[in-house]
């Protein structure tokens, strides 16, 4: 059960109701997560900032690719609401996230992915030798930005124990949750 009831829009008022409609309006729902977030608006602006980081990362890396290094990041870091988002578009794309068919490149970013996720975020030295022989400076720099908001979503997913929203449960690698704590 979540640790903190995420806010409602009946609830929100002022800039906090603002931030909400935008956030329907741009992506059809509020997750419980968001929701969560909305109790600190600048939480929730920095933490949003995935998705301007998010659309970086796709033009060099591909739609693909960059699920595949968010999936690797929030696997590692055990959190059960990112690695089932980005389970559902994996299958999505008829995809197995189990056993997915990746080449040396998508090899490399999945272990940089689960590197950067391990207590103390120590990318070995071999490890980034591979990464920066695939990559610029500037890619290299916007991966680990983009790793670290990913990480980031992580950890007030599973500090906050934010309830699993109920359109990700067919998703969930083990047995989904049987009951919606707070909404969806």
């Amino acid at each position: 059960m979540s640790r903190i009831v995420p806010v409602e829009r009946e609830q929100a008022t002022g800039e906090v109701r603002k931030a909400f409609d935008e956030g329907l309006a741009k992506w059809g729902r509020m997750t419980n997560m968001k929701r969560t977030l909305l109790h600190s608006l600048p939480a929730y602006h920095a933490l949003m900032q995935w998705y301007p980081l998010f659309d970086a990362v796709k033009g060099f890396l591909g739609e693909r690719l960059g699920i595949v290094f968010a999936h690797a990041i929030s696997a590692e870091s055990n959190c059960l609401i990112c690695t089932t988002f980005m389970r559902r578009i994996l299958i999505g794309w008829g995809e197995n996230p189990n056993e997915l068919n990746l080449d040396e490149k998508g090899q490399v970013l999945a272990a940089f992915g689960r590197a950067v996720a391990q207590p103390g975020n120590r990318v070995p030295d071999e490890l980034y030798q591979k990464v920066a022989g695939l990559f610029t400076t500037e890619q290299i720099v916007t991966l680990t930005a983009f790793a670290s908001l990913m990480v980031a979503t992580n950890i007030i997913n599973n500090v906050l124990q934010v309830d699993l929203d109920s359109y990700l449960y067919e998703y969930c690698e083990d047995q989904p949750p049987k009951v919606l704590k707070h909404g969806t």
